[in-house]
Parts: C-alpha cells; structure tokens; sequence
C-alpha cells in the first residue's frame, strides 16, 4: 500500500499509477449473497448447470458485485494518513469489459487522474482498471470520485 502524509502530497502525484492491490477471489457464497441483496436472481449468476449446459462455462459474477469490490481494493492500494473522512463521490465512466467467472480473482490497479478543491475537501478522480487474473482483458475500467478531508 502505498500512504501519503496528506491531500496535498496525494495530489502531488496526478498523473501516475498509484499501485495494485491484492487478489480478491470472487466465490458462489459472496455471489448469491449480493443476488440476494440487489435482487438480481438471474440465473447466469445463480445456476451452474444451466451457465454450462447453455453458455460452456460456470457463472459469473455480477457486474455491480465487480464494480462494488473498487472499496476494498482502492483500500489496499492506497491511503492519506490525515484524512478524517472520505465519500465515494460517483463515477464518470464505467465500463464493464469482460466477465467475471465464478472462481476468479481480481485486482484493482489505480492511476490518479485529477485533484481539485470541493467543499472544503479535496476532490480525486482515478482511474481503476479491476483486472482477472490470466486474463488479458480486464473485468471493469471506472473513472471514480472520491472526496476526502482532513
């Protein structure tokens, strides 16, 4: 992980790959879970026997399961010790590009894009690409926002 003293030494290095973080593996349980917690039951999701009767392959997992990791995996990546809070803000762009089977792990790799003064905190865009691993293609590219204080 790679820790910054404070916002302005964060926003010192717009530009750059700020780092990876660890492989998380996504397994059925954390699967079915969140197919309960948003509703989304569809069965390329849930049913194993029909995704390789039907598709050649086990389930995958949900796009927003993907997309919900970036929490956790933007944890390991980085921190600002003075922060005292921080809001994920949104995103302006995100991109699902490939599937993520059942099994897989996945990792998040940041770039920080842009830092701006925003109601009394400072305002950060990255980039994170959630990579499979033995992939060439990465599951997700989300260009966030995170507004932090110190």
């Amino acid at each position: 992980m790679r820790v910054f003293e404070n916002l302005e030494e964060y926003a010192a290095v717009v530009g750059e790959e700020i780092g990876t973080s660890d492989w998380v593996e996504i397994d059925q349980e954390q699967v079915n879970l969140f197919a309960d917690a948003t509703g989304d039951h569809q069965w390329i999701h849930l049913d194993g026997e029909r995704t390789q009767k039907e598709l050649g392959m086990g389930t995958i997992a949900h796009g927003f399961l993907t997309l919900s990791l970036l929490p956790v995996l933007m944890g390991q990546i980085s921190g600002v010790k003075s922060v005292t809070r921080g809001i994920n803000y949104g995103s302006n762009k995100t991109r699902f590009v490939s599937m993520v089977p059942v099994g897989s792990k996945v990792r998040g790799r940041a770039t920080l894009k842009a830092a701006e003064p925003k109601a009394g905190g400072m305002l950060f865009t990255s980039e994170v690409t959630v990579e499979i691993d033995g992939s060439e293609m990465p599951a997700l590219v989300s260009e966030n926002l995170t507004l932090l204080f110190q």
